[in-house]
């Protein structure tokens, strides 16, 4: 295994905890997070539990990891989107880049519904909501009718409940996407019309 290169073995440890989270998300997923060992994890990923150790103390540790990974994407698009002019293509962008944040967090969302109460011991639901709360005060507009700032959330939700609502319906999942989107698109372009008073 040993890299002559530190950037090559640099990135190798990345892969090797990108990949532990992999393995434990999918084990979550498959018998619960409860009943889930570390050396349970350790075992399907071939590698020995201090090996498993090197990087993770606890399956807490790996659980909220894999939930700053995820996360980082939209903390990293509200601080875009606070540079950003607030004009319709902004919200517009805003939206886009969001779907693709919660798309590639798909199996997250999908664990968070099966284990809430997990969730709520690790207050990993708070980290989100606040991620989410920095979207949702980029795109209210405070001087906007209430009816449009009720247009500007639903916006958010449409997309959070879209991964979740269709996930049993039938058809492609890119198409699902652009179908979510393009209503979460058209409503924030309503709420902004609007509170252009046009």
């Amino acid at each position: 295994m040993g890299g002559t290169m530190d950037g090559t073995k640099q990135r190798r440890r990345g892969d090797t905890r990108q990949r532990i989270q992999d393995v434990a998300l999918e084990l979550f997923a498959e018998q619960g997070y409860e009943k889930t060992s570390l050396r349970e994890i350790a075992e399907r990923l071939g590698v020995t539990k201090a090996a498993l150790y090197y990087h993770f103390k606890t399956k807490e540790e790996i659980l909220v990891s894999i939930f700053e990974d995820l996360t980082r994407p939209v903390e990293e698009l509200v601080e875009w989107a606070r540079q950003q002019p607030r004009t319709l293509e902004t919200k517009h962008e805003i939206l886009r880049r969001y779907s693709e944040a919660l798309s590639a967090a798909a199996p997250l969302f999908r664990f968070m519904q099966e284990n809430q109460a997990t969730i709520r011991e690790l207050s990993i639901g708070d980290m989100f909501k606040n991620r989410l709360m920095g979207l949702r005060d980029i795109l209210l507009d405070p001087e906007a009718e209430l009816v449009d700032q009720v247009r500007s959330v639903s916006a958010l939700f449409t997309l959070h409940a879209g991964m979740h609502v269709l996930q049993d319906v039938e058809g492609d999942p890119g198409d699902k996407r652009k179908a979510v989107l393009e209503v979460a698109t058209d409503l924030i372009t309503q709420a902004h019309r609007g509170a252009q008073g046009s």
